[in-house]
């Protein structure tokens, strides 16, 4: 992408990753496991995931990509064109993070701010793509700030409350006793010990939307937890819909704060393992639909850079 103004802002929209074919989900799945090849059985299971979902992973990356392109016009709308140009960096696949520092550098960018594709802050998730974005802009002259976490922009708020109103109407008669279930990626246990701020902003954002949408019966629950062998934060959803079957609840919405877009945690980790699993227990599983590109998301992304641009700490 050219710069089209002196002076331009350079803004590096970061997320996770996916591949961008079937054939290449054994790269990324080598990049995600600090190059270590997966296993045969390990790589089986990934692809049949994939392969599980509508469209493949090829969606997946339209997906993000769509948000960056929308993120680029909202900023076109708000501050006009040429001041802020948006850049992509994926933690786990092409463009990679260093890449889209590297594409600012090669079109002149001397200040540039990050920005990740998940509201709430963790030192091993937003954390560090800012620290892999921070080294690469200062090797590359680049002034670099960053986006620590959005998790309460009222026009995040008020979009996820709009869809937990949406998915609760879809349970029709159910939806009275209905229980909203908010719902995050699990990190490693140890982060608790760290201080670090992922559950109680993840808490924060379920309470906020919960409030706005006048739901009074919500938990919080976590999801897609990595096979390390070591403890990650619990419970787990299928752990937590276990128990939920145990105390007589027959229909959840399950709520994603800590995703934007529609990707494998969402479209197999809830669409089809977690509403399979509610099902064989007699509990009716919806989900709200998914951010992606919503022009409300897309508004608080773009004030929450331009707030950072302008000198408001975020």
């Amino acid at each position: 992408m050219s710069v089209t103004a002196k002076n331009a802002i350079g803004i590096l929209v970061m997320s996770y990753g996916t591949p961008e074919s079937l054939e290449g989900i054994e790269a990324y799945y080598t990049h995600i496991r600090r190059g270590h090849p997966p296993t045969a059985e390990q790589l089986e299971d990934l692809t049949s995931r994939y392969q599980a979902i509508v469209g493949g992973v090829f969606p997946l990356r339209e997906n993000t990509n769509g948000q960056v392109a929308a993120l680029q016009r909202t900023l076109d709308e708000l501050a006009g064109e040429g001041v802020y140009v948006c850049y992509q960096g994926l933690k786990h696949a092409a463009p990679y993070i260093e890449d889209g520092v590297a594409a600012m550098a090669a079109d002149g960018i001397t200040e540039a701010i990050g920005i990740v594709l998940t509201p709430q802050y963790s030192v091993m998730s937003v954390g560090g793509y800012m620290k892999r974005a921070q080294e690469e802009a200062e090797k590359c002259g680049i002034a670099f700030k960053a986006v620590q976490e959005y998790h309460l922009h009222p026009e995040l708020i008020d979009a996820l409350s709009k869809r937990v109103k949406d998915g609760l109407e879809r349970l029709g008669d159910m939806r009275e006793e209905a229980l909203v279930l908010f719902s995050a990626h699990s990190l490693p246990a140890k982060v608790l010990e760290m201080k670090d701020p992922y559950a109680d902003q993840l808490l924060a954002t379920s309470a906020a939307v919960a409030k706005a949408a006048g739901v009074d019966k919500w938990q919080f629950t976590w999801q897609s937890a990595g096979q390390t062998g070591q403890p990650w934060l619990g419970p787990d959803i299928l752990e937590t819909l276990e128990r939920l079957s145990s105390e007589g609840v027959k229909s959840v919405l399950v709520t994603p704060v800590g995703f934007v877009s529609d990707h494998l945690e969402v479209l197999y980790d809830i669409d089809i393992e977690a509403r399979k699993f509610a099902e064989e227990r007699n509990i009716r599983l919806e989900r709200i639909r998914m951010l992606n590109d919503d022009p409300q998301y897309m508004a608080a992304l773009a004030d929450t850079v331009i707030g950072l641009a302008n000198g408001r700490t975020n």
